[in-house]
């Protein structure tokens, strides 16, 4: 997944509600970081946005598991008759 950088070009705005106690706190870290609280919050949120969508996309199995999942991908069963004639017949997009 590509990394969002710095230098694209900001054109959105973004507003959040935070209670005094989570603005001074995202504050602290942001001087911490040598960033401003924008750049702080940015990155932050944007690498965990970044590691939700993975997890979403990223399968992750235990070795015995994965190795049973690929044996079933490099040798499917025959097709029966019944999938056979529902391959030839239109989908119901296609009507």
């Amino acid at each position: 997944m590509a990394t969002l950088t710095a230098q694209e070009n900001k054109s959105e705005r973004m507003a959040v509600r935070a209670s005094a106690a989570q603005k001074e706190l995202i504050h602290r870290a942001a001087e911490l970081r040598h960033k401003t609280v924008t750049e702080f919050v940015l990155d932050v949120a944007t690498r965990e946005a970044e590691r939700v969508l993975a997890e979403e996309t990223h399968i992750r199995l235990p070795r015995k598991t994965w190795d049973a999942f690929v044996r079933a991908l490099d040798n499917p069963p025959r097709p029966s008759s019944r999938l056979k004639r529902l391959m030839r017949e239109p989908s119901i997009l296609e009507r």
